[in-house]
C-alpha cells in the first residue's frame, strides 16, 4: 500500500459504490488523525503512510487517494472518552462553557458533549449538575476557532479568510467582515 496524501472528501461524495474492506480501511483515534505524517496500518494488517497538511483534522468517513488512484477510508477508532449529558440544552451549554475555558477538544451535538476521558473533569461536570459516562466510541471534536483550516460537516476544501478586528475608536480600523457558508 502507498503513501495517501489526497483527500477526497466523505465517503459518500468521494467513493459512491466503492466497497471498502480490512485492505483499504484504518481506523484511527483523533489523536492519530490529527497527525499530519502518520504511519499505520489498515486493518488487514497492510502498512500504509497518511501525508496531509499540518492543521488538517482528518475526519471519520473521509476518504484519501495515493498517486496511483487507490482509495483509503479513514474510520474514527473508538477511543476512551467521557459523554456529558444534562437535563436541558441551557444547562448543556453551560458545561461546554465550562469545559471550553479549559481548552480541551471538544465535540458537541444537541443531546451530549464529549471529551477524551479526564476523571478531573469529570468530577468538575458532575459537581456543575451534568452527567457523566465513561465509554469507548468514536470522538470528533470541534476544530478550533483559531485553526487555520475550518471545515464543515466534513468538507475538506480549503478555503481562506481574512480577519479584521474593529476597536472602538479606531477610525482606520477595517469594517467587520462576515462569512456566510453555503453547506
Amino acid at each position: 500500500m502507498g503513501t495517501f496524501s489526497r483527500i477526497l472528501g466523505k465517503r459518500e461524495d468521494a467513493a459512491p459504490g466503492h466497497e471498502f474492506s480490512g485492505s483499504d480501511t484504518v481506523s484511527l483515534t483523533i489523536d492519530e488523525r490529527r497527525s499530519s505524517r502518520l504511519i499505520t496500518e489498515t486493518k488487514d494488517g497492510t502498512k500504509c503512510v497518511i501525508l496531509v497538511e499540518r492543521g488538517l483534522i482528518v475526519r471519520g468517513g473521509t476518504v484519501i487517494a495515493d498517486e496511483d488512484g487507490s482509495l483509503l477510508l479513514v474510520e474514527a477508532a473508538p477511543e476512551e472518552v467521557s459523554t456529558v449529558r444534562s437535563y436541558s440544552p441551557l444547562a448543556l451549554t453551560r458545561l461546554a462553557y465550562h469545559l471550553g475555558n479549559r481548552h480541551v477538544p471538544l465535540e458537541i451535538t444537541s443531546g451530549y458533549l464529549r471529551y477524551q476521558h479526564d476523571h478531573v473533569l469529570d468530577d468538575m461536570v458532575r459537581g456543575l449538575g451534568g452527567t457523566v459516562t465513561e465509554e469507548n466510541a468514536p470522538f470528533e471534536p470541534e476544530n478550533g476557532a483559531y485553526s487555520h483550516h475550518h471545515h464543515h460537516d466534513g468538507d475538506h476544501d480549503d478555503h481562506d479568510h481574512e480577519h479584521h478586528h474593529h476597536h472602538d475608536g479606531d477610525e482606520h480600523a477595517p469594517e467587520h467582515h462576515h462569512h456566510d457558508h453555503d453547506d
